[in-house]
């Protein structure tokens, strides 16, 4: 009887035994799961979308539309049309856009070659949603913002043209031009190339890159010419509400800025260029524009432009901050050499 009550002794221990382990090893299993990692959500987005389902007939306007087009698909490269022009309804809201969580903008991908600024009240991304419900729908107030610059046959804001006997010349004749788009984590970038651009009995070939990162309301644009030759600009559209030009001595950078009512609204904007003071030949007020003129060259150009909206989210709502700001960014310019 001793002996079978030991032996019930020894399996009970056991039992328990087993059991306080697997708790442990339970216990163990728990403490070392790992933390699940943060999915990181992207701030910026770049994107070139092209009709699908129609076709390409006479339009009302003197040229061909792309007619009866069904959906958009985003493509990462492109080819432009040869009879793609404004207002051919081939492109998505006219061209490439980009944007951060704090602002976006568009490139006219046509003869104008105009970039216009979509103001957001969100500080989500959106553009992929724009222009899919109707092609003049961004123009009105919606739940995310809207376009909000009246480019008309100026250049818009950083976009590039050529000056010649007091008169600035947009893309009409280019041979070829092609775009592409990327993605990247802290960064959307929107690349052009333009193949035999044709300007005043001169043809040149034209790189352009612009690029916005997070948390950003500033678009960096490096332009490259295959020929040096004289009159490649940028600008802002002039909407005369006034222009300051500030140029730092202590440092090699300098911008042109506006502010005022001189949106689509109409409400307070700000808009300002950076430029590199040693790339530049000289500053001109044109027809449309306040204009930044490039030196000759075939080096790569870099510069600097943003649009700073008074209902952008926890945004600039004043001409003081908005120039305080800006001259908080020269400063990090002559410092850092980048923005």
């Amino acid at each position: 009887m001793k002996t079978r009550f030991l032996i019930f002794l020894l399996i009970l221990g056991g039992l328990l035994s087993c059991k306080n382990t697997s708790k442990e090893s339970e216990s163990v299993t728990k403490e070392s799961k790992p933390e699940p990692v943060a999915i990181h959500k992207p701030k910026t987005y770049a994107e070139i979308s092209i009709a699908q389902g129609g076709e390409w007939t006479d339009g009302s306007r003197g040229h061909k539309e792309y007619s009866n087009g069904t959906t958009f698909k985003n493509v990462t490269k492109l080819t432009v049309p040869k009879a793609h022009t404004d207002h051919s309804w081939y492109l998505k809201y006219e061209g490439p856009g980009w944007e951060s969580n704090k602002v976006g903008y568009r490139l006219y991908l046509d003869w104008r070659n105009a970039i216009d600024i979509f103001g957001k009240v969100t500080d989500s991304l959106e553009l992929y949603h724009v222009g899919q419900d109707g092609f003049d729908s961004y123009h009105e107030m919606s739940d995310w913002g809207m376009d909000i610059l009246k480019a008309g046959k100026s250049l818009g804001i950083g976009s590039i043209g050529r000056y010649v006997n007091d008169e600035v010349l947009h893309f009409n004749s280019v041979e070829q031009t092609t775009a592409n788009v990327e993605n990247n984590t802290e960064s959307s970038s929107v690349l052009v190339n333009y193949k035999g651009w044709k300007t005043a009995g001169e043809i040149i070939d034209l790189k352009s890159i612009l690029s916005i990162k997070s948390e950003s309301r500033i678009t960096k644009h490096t332009i490259q010419s295959s020929k040096a030759i004289s009159g490649i600009c940028t600008g802002i559209v002039n909407h005369n509400v006034g222009i300051v030009k500030m140029n730092d001595m202590s440092g090699p950078w300098a911008y042109i800025a506006t502010y005022g009512e001189q949106t689509l609204v109409p409400d307070q904007l700000g808009m300002a260029l950076f430029y590199m003071v040693d790339t530049v030949d000289n500053l001109k007020e044109g027809k449309d524009d306040h204009l930044v003129i490039f030196k000759p060259t075939t080096a790569p150009i870099t510069f600097y432009f943003l649009a700073a909206w008074e209902k952008e989210k926890h945004g600039i709502t004043n001409q003081d901050d908005f120039f305080t700001y800006l001259n908080e960014k020269l400063a990090e310019l002559n410092t850092n050499n980048d923005l």
